[in-house]
């Protein structure tokens, strides 16, 4: 398979995340998967040019990649839990004033 076919599809993907991220300003849940999915199309990059240039670097960052993603999600669930134990709405915007409170 032609390497512009992948990388149209993992640009496709990236696209979807960062709209994702654009239009929803509500559900911080739905803000968390779109990032997630932008960090998987970069590392299906990686692993699409390690691939094609026969080299196994892009397989070693796509693990980096795949790390600091998980790492990104535990703390934005740890956010989200302790929102919801504090009863309060769940939302991209009361998190940020939240946070700017503590600091």
């Amino acid at each position: 398979m032609p390497l512009i076919i992948l990388l149209n599809f993992s640009f496709i993907l990236f696209a979807i995340g960062l709209v994702g991220i654009v239009w929803n300003k509500k559900n911080f849940l739905v803000l968390l998967l779109c990032i997630e999915l932008m960090f998987f199309s970069i590392s299906l990059n990686f692993i699409f040019f390690s691939i094609y240039l026969y080299n196994f670097l892009g397989q070693i960052f796509c693990l980096l990649v795949v790390t600091s993603a998980a790492s990104e999600t535990a703390i934005g669930l740890s956010l989200l839990v302790t929102a919801c134990r504090l009863g309060n709405e769940v939302t991209y915007d009361s998190l940020v004033s939240g946070i700017a409170f503590f600091l």
